[in-house]
């Protein structure tokens, strides 16, 4: 965690929810779909390989805690789960919840329309909401 910092663009577009033994959990700030970002606060890591072993482990309980947890939380079909990094370098895990009413099913979110960021006091309300479930599930 020495030297950790975010990427300008994860810091600029997301919103803390809650930090887990390796992961900030962040929201993305487009109330198009519920969407979670995990970012292991490990310093120049871009790759889930950079990752020691039990890091690893680690990003992948967290992974599926959170996705658990977003998917009881909304009920959605689908959770789209990816540490894809070519824009954002630094490693960073996308848990989103799709359903088949969202505004691209079932193509991806990425690059689609416009972005709409939450509401100052639903933001807020959302991310009370994920966190109280997703601390429930540690």
């Amino acid at each position: 965690m020495i030297n950790f910092t975010y990427d300008p663009r994860l810091a600029g577009d997301t919103l803390s929810v809650i930090a887990l033994q390796l992961c900030d959990v962040r929201l993305m700030n487009d109330a198009r779909w519920p969407w979670l970002i995990l970012v292991p606060r490990i310093a120049g890591a871009s790759e889930v390989h950079d990752l020691s072993a039990s890091g690893q482990i680690m990003l992948a309980k967290e992974t599926a805690l959170v996705a658990r947890a977003l998917k009881d939380f909304t009920t959605c079909e689908k959770i789209n789960s990816a540490a894809i990094g070519n824009i954002v370098r630094q490693l960073h895990v996308h848990v989103i919840a799709r359903s088949e009413s969202d505004a691209n099913w079932p193509g991806p979110v990425w690059g689609f329309g416009a972005k709409v960021p939450y509401e100052p006091e639903a933001a807020a309300g959302l991310i009370e909401a994920l966190k109280t479930r997703i601390e429930s599930a540690v």
